[in-house]
């Protein structure tokens, strides 16, 4: 089974998200915001997938794909940013910073079961 971890400091997100994962056949996690996913993927085995919010506090979206480019995990996930910031600029700077695809809020399940298809995981 797949796994993907849930990345934003909304409950409601994260509930939904996981809600159309499960759906989907994944195995979710949960994050509230980049340090704790990051510390989960450093901890144990990483998932197959991180559905990354952009806006949180603690540590950012951008902050937590620099930080997990820099990490010493072995097999990198992909990553999805997930959010309503939707100007060219952001898309591009998600990109360069490291992630594979990206998602604009609010989603719903064909939407983001064809991003894990392009990515690979679904």
């Amino acid at each position: 089974m797949k796994t993907c971890l849930v990345v934003d400091d909304s409950k409601v997100i994260r509930k939904v998200a996981r809600h159309i994962l499960e759906g989907l056949k994944f195995a979710v996690e949960e994050a509230g915001d980049g340090r704790e996913a990051l510390d989960r993927c450093n901890a144990g085995t990483p998932p197959d997938v991180i559905l990354l919010d952009w806006n949180m506090p603690v540590m950012s979206g951008m902050e937590f794909l620099r930080a997990l480019g820099q990490s010493a995990i072995r097999q990198r996930p992909k990553v999805v940013f997930c959010t309503t910031e939707n100007g060219v600029a952001h898309i591009r700077a998600a990109i360069d910073a490291g992630a594979d695809e990206y998602v604009m809020k609010p989603f719903d399940r064909e939407t983001l079961e064809s991003k894990l298809q392009i990515v690979g995981v679904a």
